[in-house]
């Protein structure tokens, strides 16, 4: 996997071992990123927030393409460890810190305070297990979301959805087996 433009195009992308890690595809990634930057460019100057990262290469994406930070949060050390590497191989140490922690019980955004809360949001969780509401619900508690923010899900093209009180469907696409949905969090 590579980084597909900006500033960081064609830089190599690890991508932890497991079968819990699944990356975006890299058609539907390029799809997300042609969404987010024609018209109103929501992606420069954002403050990024990864969910459920993996190897980073979303946010990664968005920092290549003018994105001001990222925070990345995954649970597991592995992934973690590929992120950093990944944060390395980009040289975005300074405009990036790794939160090992649960999407769904996160630490207070207070703690990341330069960087929160974000303008770009990407959620990215295993298929099937219906994590996004709530990882959405606690994340907006905890302070991660800003008002205005755009959310780009992704689930299975068969997993239920219904945005969370506080959330609008802005678009919805499907990518193979992917299905990617926009939000947007009310002021």
């Amino acid at each position: 996997m590579r980084v597909d433009s900006g500033s960081h195009r064609g830089t190599r992308l690890a991508v932890p071992e497991g079968s819990d890690v699944r990356p975006t595809s890299d058609r539907a990634r390029q799809a997300i990123f042609n969404i987010l930057v024609h018209g109103q460019d929501a992606v420069a100057e954002a403050k990024v927030l990864d969910v459920f990262a993996g190897s980073g290469a979303l946010g990664l994406e968005a920092l290549s393409r003018g994105a001001a930070s990222l925070i990345a949060i995954e649970k597991d050390r592995g992934a973690a460890d590929c992120i950093k590497q990944n944060v390395a191989a980009c040289h975005e140490a300074q405009r990036t810190t790794i939160v090992l922690g649960d999407a769904i019980n996160p630490p207070e955004a207070h703690r990341h305070a330069r960087f929160t809360p974000a303008d770009l949001v990407f959620l990215d969780p295993p298929y099937g297990q219906d994590l996004i509401v709530p990882a959405l619900t606690a994340l907006d508690r905890r302070g991660w979301i800003a008002g205005k923010a755009l959310i780009v899900a992704e689930m299975g093209g068969r997993d239920a959805f219904a945005p969370p009180p506080g959330f609008s469907l802005v678009d919805e696409r499907r990518y193979g087996k992917a299905r990617i949905v926009f939000l947007e969090r009310e002021a």
